[in-house]
């Protein structure tokens, strides 16, 4: 039986977990102090996924660039080949929060979206 040590990150606690595995069955979580631990840990030891932020260029805007983010969680392994995609990208203000700046980022079926707004100027 395999054991993997893990901080949670499901909520401000970073509850310090045990993951035991048969293979690639998990069989039990320990340490977790609420149910959000125990779904963390499960997901992250059999399909790790991650929010992905950074930044995109604004032309004819108030602001140089705007935060953006996947608007889901994309497969771990998914990271780089999403950042690569947003290299370069450039869109024209006026930019809302919400708004879709890339679709379907890498392949991954998930659209990046603005977290700021932008005016024109």
């Amino acid at each position: 039986m395999e054991k993997r040590e893990l901080i949670c990150i499901g909520c401000p606690l970073g509850c310090m977990l045990t993951v035991e595995l048969e293979g690639k069955e998990v069989v039990g979580v320990s340490g977790n102090t609420c149910i959000r631990g125990d779904k963390y840990a499960r997901k992250e030891v059999t399909n790790p996924t991650r929010i992905v932020t950074s930044t995109v260029w604004v032309k004819g805007g108030d602001k140089p660039s705007v935060s953006v983010k996947t608007k889901e969680d994309i497969p771990k392994e998914k990271i780089f080949a999403c950042m690569r995609a947003l290299k370069g990208v450039c869109v024209e203000a006026p930019v809302r929060i919400g708004d879709v700046l890339v679709e379907n980022a890498a392949g991954t079926g998930v659209d990046i979206v603005a977290t700021k707004n932008v005016e024109r100027v």
